[in-house]
């Protein structure tokens, strides 16, 4: 029978999600159940009494008339666009968590890229002179930099071959969403996990510069700019894992946001907000971790950390006010 209700959710998923095509869904579900329990009563296998139903109520041009539905086909299902596969949508997922990791690598490469330069203008390497150190130290800045932009570059180029998800109408079937959905849910633990290590890394990250720099005696010697290059090292980590949790959530957030809606598939999903213009639209995907970063920035520089968590209320009040503005619903 499940296989029959996926069936059932694909032959309805483009039409409009109206009262008279739910009952129409109700009462075209209820006549392939009766006959696939008459089936198996009768002895059919499993299988072959799926089949049966599926050949005789498996046409929705041909039943359309019957159901009163002869006036909402042809144009509806024509809007839904181009079909996204299960094949598709686990090729995608999976190019976005490698884009997404690749990403996250080269922001970290990016922050640490000073450590070299750090330690070696306060401790030269054995056998080697200080301005040999420093000659390492500056081109270990470059290749960190110069590996991160390759890694950007690489990351994008990957994700390319998508772009039709973002500048197509794309549709998928009952059948995917379900598997995008259980996927999407089942990484809910590990996003959440990896988050919060993140911003625990970040804000423990000045815990080695504050203990280190009370037990230095020199504020400019070796403790002191190791404590700092550690602090480096631990925000790097702490951003990196926060971009792959939030590239991967934002995946599953695209592709359940594919089906418009309006459509009995895409009323099942009503967390994508779109934008009037496509500088607002770039401007809100990057807009929470803008806001997180403004919060991290402020509080380290003031350490007013009982203040400037209000940071977080007020960018909740303004993306409101943004997405009343210039939100639209997702009609395709």
């Amino acid at each position: 029978m499940e296989t029959i209700r996926n069936y059932l959710e694909n032959m309805f998923a483009g039409l409009p999600n109206t009262p008279e095509v739910l009952k129409a869904k109700d009462e075209l579900g209820q006549m392939m159940e009766d006959k696939y329990a008459e089936l198996i009563a009768e002895g059919k296998a499993e299988n072959e009494a799926i089949g049966i139903v599926i050949s005789e109520f498996g046409n929705l041009d041909e039943l359309a008339e019957t159901l009163g539905l002869a006036h909402v086909m042809g144009e509806e299902q024509a809007e839904n666009g181009r079909n996204v596969t299960r094949e598709d949508v686990q090729e995608y997922l999976k190019c976005s968590a490698e884009s997404g990791f690749l990403t996250g690598l080269g922001v970290f490469l990016c922050i640490t890229c000073a450590v070299g330069c750090m330690l070696a203008s306060v401790s030269p390497f054995p056998g080697i002179g200080e301005n040999a150190a420093m000659a390492i130290g500056v081109t270990m800045l470059f290749a960190f930099l110069a590996v991160a932009v390759g890694l950007f570059i690489f990351g994008s180029v990957k994700m390319n071959e998508w772009s039709f998800l973002k500048e197509e109408r794309c549709s998928i079937d009952y059948a995917t969403s379900e598997y995008v959905r259980n996927e999407q849910n089942n990484f809910r633990t590990g996003s959440a996990l990896m988050m919060t290590i993140g911003v625990i890394l970040i804000i423990i990250s000045v815990v080695p510069v504050s203990v280190l720099g009370i037990m230095a005696v020199d504020d400019e010697g070796f403790v002191m700019i190791a404590a700092a290059a550690l602090m480096l090292i631990f925000i790097g980590i702490g951003v990196m894992l926060i971009i792959i949790a939030s590239t991967k959530s934002e995946s599953y957030k695209r592709l359940m946001g594919l089906n418009r809606q309006g459509t009995v598939a895409g009323s099942r999903d009503h967390s994508k907000i779109h934008y009037e213009t496509k500088a607002v639209e770039t401007i809100m995907e990057v807009y929470q971790p803008t806001v997180t970063c403004l919060y991290l920035i402020w509080s380290f520089i003031t350490f007013d950390w009982y203040i400037t968590w209000i940071i977080f209320p007020v960018a909740a009040i303004v993306r409101k006010v943004i997405e009343v503005n210039f939100g639209k619903e997702n009609r395709g």
